[in-house]
Order: structure tokens, then C-alpha cells, then sequence
């Protein structure tokens, strides 16, 4: 099969509406140890020198049996000698008994002092893993097809670009203040062409490349891929809600806080550390991830490929909503509407990839620069 590519008119260096560049291509311790101790350091009472003392002195006393005198020292001679005797045995015996007790006691409470401190990092160490690993489950969840996923805060910010922005567009103001009334998740990349094709079954990237963004595809059939991902996603009976962001959601989480031209600051010439586009890009997409992500964990949210959202194009701000809902007119257009893309893509130049820029097409249209991110409301 022969694919055809139209260009997009031609090479150029800046963004203009949708015109852009698109090449051809315990307790029992110390009993247990003083009795064990006792065992193991052994009690002095059958000593065999002991005994041999006690036999030669009984011999001699027997042979004077007959000489009072003899017997009178020799009765006084064996009662010395068994008093001591019998202190040494008791001194032996307690000093064996307090060394062996004191042994015991100390390795004891040693033990016991180790094995509560242990106990007690190790119980403080699992705690904080658990406590980070909920941390992290809280914020971040991955589905059924592996799309890991962000979660957004509620809260406010001012949408659009001030006058004095560098390359800003007319059709960026008025800035204006948006409430985001509701935390939602985002995912944390763009959708990679594995995961439009788990889905749709197909790839019509021009790019090829699994862990590359998907792009060539309209926002109309952005809508088919959300019906068939919705009805993969709710056969527990669990009501998943999967669809693309407003345009007020994809610039509040892309400025992540941020009121400066891009995330990182007013200085274009960091950008290729956060981006693909038409300085680094070799005028092709990229694998997602490569770069660094905004503060918020969001990556390729500037460049690589740039970004459906859900609201058709107005050529102001005057009107739109406050609420961080999406803006689309309530009656059908005659003509094909007109979408609202984002975040610039690989062969946008810098000021195509700032927070505030805002880029259109028919939501018919595919361009191989565009692709499209993910919303599961909470």
C-alpha cells in the first residue's frame, strides 16, 4: 500500500494557525540463658583434686588412730581443712554463679536492647515505605492498558498571555482568571501508538514507533478511541470517564503553577531540555519521556506532538468559561468545527511550545504532528 502525504505548505520557522511544518516524512530470655550459662561454664563440685586431698588426709588420720594427740590434730587438721575446703567450693561456686548470672543478665538485656532497636528501625523503615508507596498510589494510577496518569489539584489560575510575553498571539487574551473546580487525572504522557493500538486496532502513525506519541489522527476519531477505551475500562461495572481535557485543563496542569512563558521560565533557551521541536527534533517525533518533565510530572507536554483538546476555536478569549469547562458552541456549525491543539509539536518553533499558545484545525484533519493526551475524571 503506497501512503500518501500531503505537505502542509511549505517549510517555514514560526507556527500560524494549523499551517506548520510537516515534512514528507521477649519475656523467658533470662531464665533460659543462666541456665544455659550454668551448663556451658560448668560448677567446680566433684573436683578430682579436692578428692585426692580428702583421701590422703583420711589415711593419715587413720594410721594415728591410736595417739590421742595425733587425733586431737589430726580432728583439728580436717576440720580446718574442710572449712577450707568448703569456703573455697562456695567462693568457686558463687563466683562461678554471679560471673555466669551476670553473663547471662548482660548478653540478655543486650539482646533485648539490640532486637527492640532493630524492631523499632525496621518498623519505622517499613512505615515510611508504606507511607511513600500510598503517597505515591494516591497521585499516580496506571489502567488496563498501562497509561499511567497524574493527579491534577483543584484550583485557580489566569489563562492567556500579558502583553508583554515574547511572541505572544492576539488571540491569547484576554488573560482572565479559571477556577478548576474539580481534581481529574492526567496522563502522564501522550498517547503512544502500543496503546492506540490495544484499543483501535490499528496505527496510523506516520512516525512509526510503539512508545512514540500517535499522531495522525483526527479529533473526530480521538472520540471513537474514548468510546471504545471507556467500554474496555467499565466491564467491572466501575464507571470509568475517559475523554480529552479542556483547553482551560491542558494550559492549567502545562504551567503547573507557573505564570511565566513556559514552565521552567521566561528563557526559550532551556527548552530543548523539556521538549522536541524544530531546533532538535530532526524533524521527526520522538519516543515519549526523553525529556524533562514540568513540575507537576507531566512529560512531552510542549513539542514532540502537539495536543487535541476538547473545545472548538474561538478567535478570543472574550465569553469563555470560568468554571475550566469545555468551550463549544450549543448549536451544530453549519461547516466542520474547528478544534483548539496545543502545545506546539516537533516542528513548531519555541514560541509554538509556550503555555499560552494556541493552535487550530478542523476536527477532521490529521497532521502527523498531532496527537492528543488523556483525561480519567476522578
Amino acid at each position: 500500500m503506497v501512503r500518501t502525504l500531503i505537505s502542509e505548505k511549505k517549510y517555514s520557522s514560526h507556527c500560524k494557525g494549523s499551517e506548520e511544518i510537516e515534512p514528507l516524512r521477649s519475656d523467658g530470655l533470662v531464665n533460659s540463658s543462666i541456665s544455659n550459662s550454668i551448663h556451658s561454664y560448668g560448677v567446680p563440685v566433684n573436683n578430682p583434686m579436692n578428692n585426692a586431698v580428702r583421701n590422703s588426709m583420711s589415711d593419715s588420720i587413720n594410721n594415728q588412730a591410736n595417739d590421742p594427740i595425733s587425733s586431737s590434730l589430726n580432728n583439728s587438721l580436717n576440720n580446718s581443712l574442710n572449712n577450707s575446703l568448703n569456703n573455697s567450693l562456695n567462693n568457686s561456686l558463687n563466683n562461678s554463679l554471679n560471673n555466669s548470672l551476670n553473663n547471662s543478665l548482660n548478653n540478655s538485656l543486650n539482646n533485648s536492647s539490640n532486637n527492640s532497636l532493630n524492631n523499632s528501625s525496621n518498623n519505622s523503615s517499613n512505615n515510611s515505605s508504606n507511607n511513600s508507596i500510598k503517597n505515591l498510589s494516591s497521585s499516580s494510577i496506571i489502567n488496563s492498558i498501562g497509561m499511567e496518569f497524574i493527579l491534577i489539584s483543584a484550583g485557580e489560575f489566569n489563562m492567556g498571555s500579558p502583553m508583554r510575553e515574547k511572541r505572544r498571539k492576539l488571540w491569547e487574551s484576554p488573560v482572565h482568571k479559571v477556577t478548576i473546580e474539580k481534581p481529574f487525572y492526567l496522563s502522564r504522557y501522550p498517547v503512544t501508538q502500543e496503546q492506540w493500538q490495544i484499543v483501535m486496532g490499528n496505527n496510523p502513525a506516520y512516525f512509526k514507533g510503539e512508545k512514540h506519541p500517535v499522531e495522525n489522527v483526527s479529533w473526530n476519531e480521538v472520540q471513537v478511541f474514548f468510546r471504545k477505551l471507556n467500554a474496555l475500562e467499565n466491564v467491572d461495572g466501575i464507571s470509568r470517564i475517559y475523554r480529552l481535557p479542556t483547553e482551560a485543563e491542558w494550559e492549567y496542569a502545562a504551567r503547573a503553577g507557573t505564570e511565566t512563558a513556559y514552565f521552567f521560565g521566561d528563557d526559550e533557551s532551556k527548552l530543548s531540555e523539556y521538549a522536541w521541536f524544530l531546533e532538535n527534533s530532526g524533524f521527526s517525533t520522538h519516543p515519549v519521556g526523553l525529556k524533562k518533565p514540568n513540575p507537576w510530572g507531566l512529560y512531552d507536554i510542549y513539542g514532540n506532538a502537539g495536543e487535541w483538546v476538547q473545545d472548538e476555536y474561538h478567535i478570543s478569549y472574550k465569553g469563555a468559561p470560568i468554571d475550566g469547562g469545555a468551550w463549544e458552541n450549543a448549536l451544530p456549525s453549519i461547516s466542520t468545527p474547528v478544534r483548539v491543539r496545543r502545545g506546539g509539536g516537533w516542528n513548531g518553533n519555541a514560541g509554538c511550545c509556550r503555555s499560552a499558545e494556541r493552535l487550530f484545525a478542523a476536527q477532521d484533519k490529521r497532521l502527523n504532528s498531532l496527537g492528543f493526551r488523556v483525561v480519567k475524571e476522578v
